[in-house]
């Protein structure tokens, strides 16, 4: 992972390969061009980790991986939704502690019971969609475009109804700087039901994480399940002691409360397929700018 700390390992390359976590904002992209660095790629879908301004101005080359293995995210959201729906968390914790008592914590409803509102219908989205259904669920999706392959999958349906409907509500939705930021907040938790779940693996800058908190300590959500957060390059790759409290006081709220809320540490790529599409990608991205000078994947500044 590129910091700010270990910039100077990049010295001596032609090019950096990045992951969303890594550091290329003004500060180490001014060291990279002092290193002669003229391409700068990502393995990642998003690009708000790279400041495309600098890097338009040094006139390095970025390029992205606009898409892959749709399924590993699609099923670490079903995976973390299925294990608040289900207490399995709870459940596992208990008997690793030779706790072995059913209480009425576990009893759940069935999936097949639940409607599942999807909020972003996109390729990840509707992977999930398709997933749920398969279920037996009832999905129930919200878009700005809707596809007609959505169509046939989930009902389309009004955000705020959306909201107000589902059991299950799962966030697939790219984060636009200065138009989404924090989308789910106060007022979007308000709209939903005191006992639904929600699951974001999609940014953690979507997310109010105070406003989560709030909602989750009134009763007013049941169950929260997240891979992301905001400015997690001060948190995810690290292991702190279990007496260290975290950097930010409100994750750590959050955490405290598991198995309410649950964490994982930006592993929805983390599979075979999406791993494969990355680095084919991300090869053929170099190959293109040092055959024929221009990849298709490349991305300017707005």
């Amino acid at each position: 992972m590129l910091t700010h700390e270990n910039i100077t390992t990049a010295k001596n390359h032609d090019a950096v390969l990045l992951r969303g976590n890594c550091v290329a904002d003004k500060e180490n992209l001014e060291k990279l061009n002092d290193y002669g660095i003229r391409y700068v790629f990502t393995r990642t879908v998003g690009v708000n980790h790279i400041d495309l301004a600098v890097a338009e101005n040094y006139h390095m080359h970025v390029a992205r991986v606009p898409s892959y293995s749709p399924n590993a995210i699609a099923e670490l959201s079903l995976t973390l939704a299925m294990m608040l729906l289900r207490h399995t968390a709870y459940a596992t914790n208990r008997t690793a502690h030779k706790n072995f008592i059913v209480d009425e914590t576990m009893f759940s409803k069935e999936v097949r019971n639940c409607t599942v509102g999807i909020i972003g219908t996109g390729r990840i989205g509707l992977t999930e969609a398709k997933l749920f259904s398969g279920l037996g669920a009832h999905v129930i999706g919200y878009d700005v475009y809707q596809s007609d392959a959505a169509k046939e999958v989930l009902t389309f349906k009004t955000q705020d109804k959306l909201l107000a409907e589902s059991d299950i509500v799962s966030i697939h939705v790219p984060h636009i700087p200065g138009k989404n930021d924090q989308m789910i907040n106060q007022t979007f938790l308000g709209k939903m039901k005191s006992d639904a779940i929600l699951v974001n693996t999609a940014r953690g800058e979507l997310q109010d994480n105070e406003a989560i908190l709030t909602a989750l300590e009134n009763n007013q959500l049941a169950g929260f399940g997240t891979d992301v957060f905001a400015n997690e390059k001060d948190l995810f790759f690290k292991a702190f002691k279990i007496d260290q409290p975290l950097p930010d006081p409100i994750i750590q709220k959050l955490i405290d409360l598991y198995p309410r809320v649950l964490v994982t540490p930006h592993i929805g790529s983390n599979t075979d397929e999406a791993l494969k599409n990355m680095i084919t990608t991300s090869f053929d991205n170099f190959n293109d700018i040092l055959t024929a000078g221009i990849s298709k994947n490349e991305v300017k500044p707005a």
